[in-house]
């Protein structure tokens, strides 16, 4: 699941008027009732107080004041000017939706100011920069803060947030029940995940550690939520120490099973107790740890400046989550689940394929209707429980906008002459899907095919390479450009993230992009990322294939001073357009690496197919896998 710029004219994207909630936010930014001194300007960031990537509608705040609906962004707010920050995939989306209020900057371009830079330019002197310290992240805060300071400036935290005072019907948070996700899918406790918490605190010399992430939260204990639109996740924190584990969540929202599953009911037996604390109690319960635990608190540096800073600076032991490296790595029941879903996945997808191959011919099938009709299908599935993301269902110049999101505004008919582009996804209690295809219904360009065969190309490069343990995947990410690359053509997205297990689709720490990253880690045995190189001809088309691909050992000739070797399991099984495929722009070991999928994808989802009655589906499956020459 991974934009590129176009005329207004083929993006008809409605654009809001902000004047007026401007208006109220400028008069706000003066009032003494909700900050204790003027502020000058007031930063919004996308996220929530958990520094989620999605986000539920009562945190969209960023979109509320600047009309952007993107899911990365940053709006800074002056008395007299008012700006936006987005990335490459976001900047025709954010060119069609702000309003002249707004000022566009392209983040990532080169000549591009960043937030600081350009605060620091707009600023009176001594001016005062407000931001939800629960907004902003401890590392994000820091390096703006020295610039700030260094130009005579301060970033001060305003506790009121003043986006929620201006949006007089900011719908209420969600306080959706739990789910219990069962061993035989977790394939660990809960207990013991936190027992292997404890052992990595212990290895620190820390005395408690903070959870903020959602995921981790959910990982953590086997639970799932729906308070985010397609991610499985609940509000809530957790603090875990040498003898307790304090949940921060509000208590109504336990149901009995919840509460058994982590005795709360006065049950026996647990290795682990639990206690219960309000939501908003996190702040207060944290400065306090630090008289109540020996040792070390480990932070996140990516939680939040309030969460963060209320550790004294001595105390902290400042290290990425333990649990984040231990989610990422999948255990053999949940690489087992993976497998199911993608199989579930995958037979769904053929339906839909063959349906929309004799559909589209008629002129009656739109983007919006098309996406509707894949959710119908996906519905059926056992265990499915909802979509993993917006279905991107372009076609076309839509095709070109990388994270196109269909709508009434901007809906256009499936035809036989525009390339269709459709990425898609699922929650299953078994595992999260992520697939992408591109189709033709009527007969491709020679260009067209050309495009889809290099971005194969890539696709496969990347996916049979065998590599040394410790490597990250930045280092592999060129592999899935080159073909690309060697006629002067690119893509401006990353090439591959982590995809959780029944979690969120884009998962945290591994992940195959061009940018280097102090975080990033080296791949290991047990992660699921995606592969998905692309190409998007401004206005015209875009291709992307994207398959998901399981870390596993690799058997080599030699092992060079005992690494040990790593490579790439595909485990997503959907066909590839024949028609799309240039074979001259082959290698003999490229057509035989699709052969062999397309027989893979034969045997194992055409036994599905089978098993589940999808004649229809089978023969479209068995046509579209036929062994290129």
């Amino acid at each position: 699941m991974a934009c590129s710029r176009k005329s207004k004219e083929q993006l008809n994207m409605v654009v809001k008027n902000t004047t007026t909630i401007l208006k109220r936010l400028r008069a706000l930014l003066k009032n003494t009732t909700y900050v204790t001194e003027q502020i000058h300007a007031y930063i919004v960031p996308s996220g929530d107080a958990h520094q989620s990537e999605y986000i539920a509608p009562c945190d969209c705040r960023r979109e509320f004041v600047s009309g952007f609906s993107g899911s990365a962004g940053t709006a800074v707010i002056t008395n007299d000017k008012a700006a936006l920050w987005t990335d490459g995939r976001y900047y025709l989306q954010a060119e069609k939706q702000i309003d002249s209020n707004w000022i566009l900057m392209k983040d990532g371009l080169p000549d591009t100011l960043s937030q600081a830079e350009w605060l620091t330019k707009e600023l009176p002197v001594g001016g005062r920069v407000g931001v939800d310290p629960y907004l902003m992240s401890s590392e994000t805060w820091k390096p703006m803060d020295k610039v700030l300071k260094e130009a005579g400036h301060m970033l001060v935290p305003v506790s009121q947030n003043l986006v929620d005072l201006a949006w007089e019907d900011r719908p209420t948070p969600p306080q959706n029940p739990l789910m219990v996700l069962p061993d035989s899918y977790t394939g660990q406790t809960w207990e013991d995940k936190v027992l292997k918490v404890r052992e990595k605190m212990k290895s620190k010399n820390c005395g408690a550690f903070v959870v903020t992430p959602l995921d981790e939260l959910a990982w953590l204990f086997n639970l799932r939520g729906s308070d985010i639109q397609y991610n499985p996740v609940f509000f809530g924190y957790v603090v875990v120490t040498k003898e307790t584990v304090d949940l921060f969540i509000e208590e109504e929202r336990l149901v009995s099973s919840v509460k058994d599953h982590l005795r709360l009911n006065g049950s026996s037996g647990g290795k682990v107790a639990v206690t219960i604390h309000p939501y908003g109690h996190v702040g207060k319960f944290v400065a306090e740890l630090v008289d109540k635990v020996e040792g070390k608190i480990w932070i996140n540096p990516k939680s939040s400046f309030a969460v963060f800073n209320a550790v004294p600076k001595n105390r902290r032991y400042v290290q990425p989550s333990p649990v984040t490296a231990m989610k990422a790595v999948k255990n053999a029941t949940e690489i087992a689940g993976m497998r199911r879903a993608h199989l579930k996945d995958a037979v769904t997808l053929c339906e839909y394929f063959c349906w929309l191959e004799k559909e589209v011919p008629k002129g009656t099938v739109t983007e919006v209707s098309a996406a509707e009709k894949l959710e119908n299908i996906k519905r059926g599935q056992k265990d499915y429980i909802s979509l993993s993301f917006d279905t991107i269902s372009s076609t076309g110049s839509h095709g070109a906008v990388i994270h196109y999101k269909p709508s009434a505004e901007t809906d256009l008919p499936l035809s036989t002459s525009e390339i269709y582009l459709c990425d898609s996804g699922a929650q299953y209690k078994d595992g999260t899907t992520d697939v992408t295809r591109t189709m033709h219904f009527g007969t491709p360009t020679d260009f067209e095919k050309e495009c889809f065969t290099r971005v194969l190309k890539g696709n496969i490069n990347l996916c049979t390479a065998v590599f040394p343990q410790g490597v990250k995947g930045h280092m592999l990410d060129t592999l899935a450009r080159t073909s690309l690359w060697n006629v002067g053509l690119d893509y401006l997205h990353g090439t591959g993230h982590g995809v959780g297990a029944f979690l969120n689709v884009h998962e945290g720490p591994c992940g195959i992009s061009p940018r280097v990253s102090l975080t990033d880690v080296p791949l290991e045995e047990g992660m699921i990322l995606s592969d998905e190189p692309g190409y998007y001809e401004d206005g015209k088309f875009g291709v992307r294939i994207e398959n998901l691909a399981l870390v596993k050992k690799a058997d080599t000739q030699h092992n060079f001073k005992n690494k040990g070797f790593l490579t790439f399991e595909t485990i997503t099984l959907v066909p590839l357009q024949n028609k799309m495929i240039d074979p001259s722009l082959l290698t003999e070991k490229e057509v035989n690496w699709i052969n062999d999928y397309h027989t893979q994808v034969r045997d194992e989802v055409g036994a599905e197919l089978k098993r589940q009655g999808k004649q229809e589906a089978l023969k479209w499956m068995m046509k579209e896998t036929q062994p290129i020459g």
